[in-house]
Parts: C-alpha cells; sequence; structure tokens
C-alpha cells in the first residue's frame, strides 16, 4: 500500500491520546451487514477514482463538501489505514457498491471533547451515493444493523456516535427513530454545526 507524504493529515483526528486510547486499537470492520458487504477503501486501486465521482454528485457536495481528487482521496484512505484512528470502507447492497462509510474511534475525534468518550467508543460516517436508497428507511436501518454488529465485535464498545450536518432533518429523524439519543447540536468548527447522536449498548435493541 502506497502511503501519503509525511505531512497529510486530518484536520478533525487527535493524535495525542491516552495510552487507555491506544490499547483500544482500530475500529473493527465486519464483512457483511444483512444484504450489505463491507471492504476497506484499496488506495492503490481504483476506488479513489470511485470515491472522487461519488462526492462530485450534488447531493454529496450539500452534505460532505468533500468532492476532492482521486489523489487526495488515495492519501486520506492510506493515511487511515496506516492507523488507529477510522477506517475508510465501500459499502454494497446486494453485491453492488453504493456508497462510502467511515468507522472510527471517537476518542481520536473532534467530538470526544462533546461528551465523557469511552476509549473503545466507535463512531460513524456515512455517504449514500446511489439516491435511489434515500428516504425509504434502508440507510438508517443499515446503520442500526451496523451497530449491532460492532457492539458484537468489540465487546468493550458501550457506545456509537453518529453526527450529521444539524441541518440534515430526515437524517436525525431516521437516527431517533432507530433508537439512537438526539444529543443536542453543536458547533465543534466555524464552519460545521453537527447533531450529536448516540446510541448505546444497554438500549433496546442495541
Amino acid at each position: 500500500m502506497s502511503l501519503p507524504d509525511s505531512d497529510f493529515s486530518i484536520a478533525r483526528e487527535i493524535t495525542e491520546v491516552s495510552g487507555a486510547v491506544d490499547a483500544a486499537g482500530p475500529p473493527p470492520v465486519p464483512g457483511v451487514v444483512g444484504d450489505f458487504g463491507l471492504r476497506v477503501v484499496d488506495p492503490d486501486g481504483t476506488d479513489p477514482a470511485l470515491l472522487e465521482e461519488w462526492f462530485a454528485r450534488p447531493h454529496l457536495v450539500d452534505t460532505w463538501d468533500q468532492d476532492w481528487s482521486a489523489q487526495r482521496w488515495r492519501d486520506d484512505s492510506a493515511y487511515r489505514l496506516a492507523g488507529d484512528y477510522s477506517r475508510p470502507i465501500i459499502f454494497s447492497h446486494n453485491g453492488v457498491d453504493v456508497g462510502y462509510l467511515e468507522i472510527y474511534r471517537v476518542a481520536r475525534d473532534e467530538i470526544a471533547r462533546l461528551y465523557a468518550v469511552d476509549p473503545h467508543d466507535l463512531g460513524l460516517h456515512i455517504a449514500t451515493a446511489d439516491t435511489r436508497l434515500l428516504g425509504r428507511g434502508v440507510v438508517s436501518e443499515f446503520l442500526r444493523d451496523l451497530a449491532g454488529e460492532l457492539f458484537a465485535a468489540d465487546p468493550r464498545c458501550p457506545r456509537i456516535a453518529v453526527e450529521p450536518a444539524s441541518t440534515n432533518a430526515p437524517m436525525r429523524r431516521a437516527l431517533t427513530k432507530r433508537g439512537w439519543r438526539d444529543v443536542g447540536d453543536f458547533q465543534v468548527r466555524p464552519d460545521r454545526r453537527i447533531a450529536l447522536h448516540l446510541l448505546d449498548r444497554d438500549s433496546p435493541g442495541g
């Protein structure tokens, strides 16, 4: 795997962490979740070009603002795979690639400053490229099923976070419907306001 330039970094990553956070290791990656398959991004293959095309689509430009070049996606994915912060993932539905997912350790992320985080807490970012899956409850059900797989993969993980943009009302409603607690809105950066949602292991269905 080719590595990014030595000065490559991710703005939201916390790099100075405790020994307990180091010991938690990287986030787990389930292979199959119902009708969905998950695989880590291959920085040296065709995935960066696929991500460049996906994130140039208008609905992802609006919600993610990451219409990057394939080279930047290559560097970003290689950086993530070289450390313990997060794992970049392509997810498929019934065998067809449909979106991008990041599973990350919250204690290594900027949102760790928003609540009493546990070293094993996990977080999710999701970008659905195939708009035919949106607005049908398919993605929120996938996230809930994925949370169950992550709780099983890391028995010490007490909760899982999802933090869409505060203006993403459909996603907020869908998460609440699936059992995630809406903790509130937070201005994490001048240009970034999120709605933090947490799913506890002991919540119904968790």
